[in-house]
């Protein structure tokens, strides 16, 4: 990640080079190699947070055996990161637009950091939300948000559910991950941290937990609004 470098732009922020492709490369190559390098950054963030619905799986699924509950429940991981995967293309398609339009408009590019803090704050809003705790009680529920069955197709449906209602459940984190940059390892750190605490803190305690997230969000946001501003 280090390695990967960008371009300075107006209003003092870098442009990751994952946005465009590099010399000599297309965008179909530059489209792989974020899509690749998206599901490492996946698996890292969401393994952890996943853990418990993964584990919840492989108990109801283990009357079929051990070895098949377990080659199921990696089917399960399998859906699950494969919808991350989408929203992966997705977010490559919306950046590479938005940076295009970022050289095309230096003006636009000048505010694209008090844009960023703006959607941190507005990330750490929505962790106060009734959206928010409906999908963390799902999240949280036991054993899960669907039945785990030992075959292949329900098993690949469960993934899938899984990783929607993960997509949907902590959408607004990643979001600020996004704004704040996609691939800063700290930044990364901390909401990944933030995603497995509101899955791993019990049910009771986990409101408080996603409220305490908000109010560090809302501060962090407005702090780089500020930053920019004052910049």
């Amino acid at each position: 990640m280090d390695a990967i470098g960008g371009t300075p732009m107006p209003g003092g922020w870098t442009m990751s080079a994952l946005w465009t492709p590099m010399c000599g490369r297309t965008w179909f190559d530059a489209a792989v190699s974020f899509a690749g390098m998206w599901n490492v950054m996946m698996v890292a963030m969401m393994l952890p947070a996943m853990a418990p619905a993964l584990w919840r799986f492989f108990e109801a699924a283990d009357d079929g055996g051990a070895a098949r509950a377990g080659a199921m429940t990696v089917i399960v991981g399998a859906g699950y990161f494969l919808v991350w995967l989408a929203v992966g293309v997705l977010v490559f398609a919306v950046g590479a637009q938005l940076a295009a339009l970022a050289v095309e408009a230096p003006a636009l590019a000048h505010t694209a950091p008090a844009l960023a803090g703006v959607v941190v704050a507005i990330a750490g809003v929505l962790q106060f939300s009734a959206w928010k705790a409906r999908w963390l009680a799902c999240c949280g529920s036991a054993p899960s948000c669907g039945d785990a069955r030992v075959d292949l197709r329900s098993a690949l449906h469960h993934g899938l559910r899984l990783g929607r209602h993960c997509v949907c459940c902590c959408g607004n984190l990643m979001a600020a991950l996004l704004a704040a940059g996609v691939m800063d390892r700290p930044a990364m750190a901390l909401v990944a941290a933030a995603i497995a605490g509101e899955r791993w803190v019990p049910l009771r305690a986990g409101g408080r937990f996603a409220r305490g997230i908000g109010v560090a969000a809302v501060a962090l946001g407005v702090a780089m609004v500020v930053r920019a501003v004052a910049g």
